[in-house]
């Protein structure tokens, strides 16, 4: 059968979660995915697909900073260098696997040959940056055009990242592909009032999180906390009225959010078309200094989507302003079997 290389970018969890439902398209046109990270991403995905091959590739190593994209600027070097390592992986892999057709990355740079046709997949064309927002962007357009073609995860009114998925750049061979989810809407009784997902870069994971346990832990609400962390056996516990798991998988997950009054996570974007998909109410804590999730909590506060606060701000009174606000929500999204005509 067919092989395609799918390559999610190891930045918390989001790039490797959407590309979930890219996984599932392949199996169901009768394609054999290969799973290609590194860290948590990669031990994800191996949880979600324990029969698929996986490959592991160089770790890009990105360090959290207090300007995060000024800081991405300066470990350009760095990200080259990974870039350029697993630029070599994928090259001998093809070289003996002479049925791989097709790479799929998502924000890895180097995930792509000029043998079989390559897919890049971001809902960021305008990388944020203040001062720097042109220059990063053009180096991030650069990049999208040494591949046949860039996958959007969005409508093309850019429906939920805002101006973070236009360009007016002509030489990218663009496919807005809708909204990615591995989640699937359903009626279920509610059962959680509050359920917090957490991700993100380990530190400011664990940061947000002491500080969620500090604001809940006398609640007389049923609160379920999943804090992200990719282990090799999964846990739960308690603390008062606030249930913890260190991680969920897919169907678990899914049929946490939809027993679910109020989710509570980052505003990163991956999460975003989940929580759009379930049509659930949400409170936003972006990530301090990160300016994607931080302009989208703005815009999708502006038109009364979800609220939103800064993490030192937090407290459960915030939450009261959520009846105020309208459900996330955009179409049932089905993949087109036309976007597999490349391969």
């Amino acid at each position: 059968m067919k092989k395609i290389i799918v390559a999610p970018l190891n930045w918390g969890l989001g790039h490797a979660t959407r590309c979930v439902p890219i996984i599932h398209f392949l199996l169901e046109n009768n394609f054999v995915p290969i799973l290609a990270s590194d860290g948590k991403a990669l031990t994800f995905l191996q949880k979600e697909f324990p029969n698929l091959e996986s490959l592991e590739l160089s770790s890009y190593n990105i360090s959290y900073t207090k300007n995060l994209k000024l800081g991405l600027l300066f470990q350009l070097p760095k990200i080259v260098k990974a870039a350029q390592k697993e630029f070599k992986v994928i090259a001998d892999f093809i070289a003996k696997n002479n049925d791989v057709v097709g790479i799929i990355s998502d924000n890895r740079f180097g995930v792509r040959n000029a043998k079989i046709p390559s897919v890049y997949i971001t809902h960021q064309l305008t990388v944020l940056s203040g001062f720097f927002t042109f220059f990063l962007s053009k180096i991030h357009q650069k990049i999208i055009q040494k591949f046949d073609e860039c996958w959007v995860p969005d409508s093309k009114e850019s429906s939920l990242s805002g101006k973070l998925s236009k360009s007016v750049n002509k030489k990218l061979n663009l496919k807005y592909i809708g909204a990615l989810s591995r989640f699937k809407k359903a009626d279920l009784p509610i059962k959680n009032a509050i359920l917090i997902v957490l991700s993100g870069i380990e530190s400011q994971r664990e940061k947000l999180e002491k500080r969620l346990l500090k604001v809940f832990q006398n609640t007389t609400q049923k609160v379920v906390l999943v804090q992200g962390k990719i282990e090799k056996n999964q846990t739960k516990k308690r603390l008062g009225n606030v249930t913890i798991y260190n991680y969920l998988l897919s169907k678990e997950l899914e049929q946490e959010i939809n027993q679910s009054e109020i989710i509570i996570c980052r505003s990163g974007y991956s999460s975003i078309m989940d929580l759009a998909v379930l049509e659930k109410k949400a409170f936003f804590i972006p990530t301090t200094n990160q300016t994607e999730q931080e302009y989208l909590a703005i815009f999708l506060e502006a038109i009364k989507s979800v609220p939103f606060c800064k993490e030192e701000d937090f407290n459960i009174d915030f939450l009261k302003e959520v009846k105020n606000y309208n459900a996330l929500f955009c179409k049932e999204n089905k993949l087109e079997k036309e976007l597999l005509c490349l391969f």
